[in-house]
């Protein structure tokens, strides 16, 4: 019992960590009861449970202008690409899934090509008491004057609006045509596991506790953590290069990041 409480608890503190501005104690307090808040869809059969993951992926993939204002303009990965991430002069290659999370991989691999990356410093590192994440991707970061605690709230601002540009939550779970959006598996009722989960050198975005808040902020992870699965958006995984993740420290800048396969799969895109 002592080691499922503690299991219990350091799965708490550490999704704490991943919520963009974790720096007010409220939002961390906040986040964590509500994503270890139990459903009651453990009483659902399997054959509901799957009947249910089609139909909320049917319902938002057939009728996606309607029900996510503004999704049909977001960049859109069409199959899969290739992203080169450099740190410290050490490649990371990162394959991106657009196949699964179509929406997420492309607001990633757009970001890439218009270079936001280029420069921005890895914020947050946890590896104690066990390996956890490597988080990057604030803007804010760019500024080498800005304090790198003061990092974690940053998103792409979208030079055509003038505004942060946020995606939907994406997840797709095993069994179903297309992803649930908007909504972790557990608030909509789904205990099938996702296609895309939290293994060792998974790629997933970053988000506030609103499901549709993430933006540019992502994070490698550095061990299987089944616990964020349906939860967070994995999008990717590290191919080749986990040992240069593994080093990386808080304040490592990315130097450059580059889609060197399947560029012409991205829709939407702004450059």
């Amino acid at each position: 019992m002592r080691l499922k409480i503690s299991q219990f608890l350091f799965a708490l503190v550490m999704v704490s960590a991943l919520i963009l501005g974790s720096c007010s104690t409220n939002a961390v307090t906040s986040n964590s009861s509500q994503t270890s808040t139990a459903t009651d869809a453990n009483s659902k059969t399997t054959d509901q449970i799957a009947k249910a993951a089609n139909t909320q992926a049917a319902s938002v993939s057939d009728d996606t202008n309607e029900s996510i204002p503004g999704m049909k303009d977001l960049p859109r990965l069409e199959g899969k690409a290739t992203v080169v991430m450099t740190v410290k002069g050490s490649p990371i290659t990162i394959e991106v899934d657009g196949t699964d999370a179509p929406i997420t991989a492309g607001n990633f691999v757009d970001l890439v090509q218009r270079g936001v990356y280029n420069g921005l410093a890895f914020h947050r590192v946890v590896r104690q008491p066990q390996p956890f994440v490597v988080q990057g991707g604030d803007p804010q970061s760019k500024d080498p004057n800005i304090s790198i605690n003061r990092l974690g709230t940053g998103s792409f601002i979208d030079p055509k609006t003038g505004k942060a540009r946020y995606i939907p939550l994406e997840i797709k779970p095993q069994g179903a045509e297309a992803p649930i959006y908007s909504k972790t598996l557990e608030s909509a009722g789904v205990t099938k596991p996702p296609v895309l989960q939290h293994k060792l050198g998974a790629v997933a975005m970053a988000r506030s506790q609103m499901p549709d808040s993430a933006s540019s902020q992502f994070y490698f992870a550095l061990a299987d953590l089944g616990f964020l699965d349906g939860n967070y958006a994995v999008f990717g995984h590290v191919t080749d290069g986990m040992d240069v993740v593994n080093k990386i420290q808080q304040g490592d800048r990315i130097d450059s990041a580059k889609v060197t396969k399947g560029a012409e799969n991205l829709k939407n895109g702004g450059k």
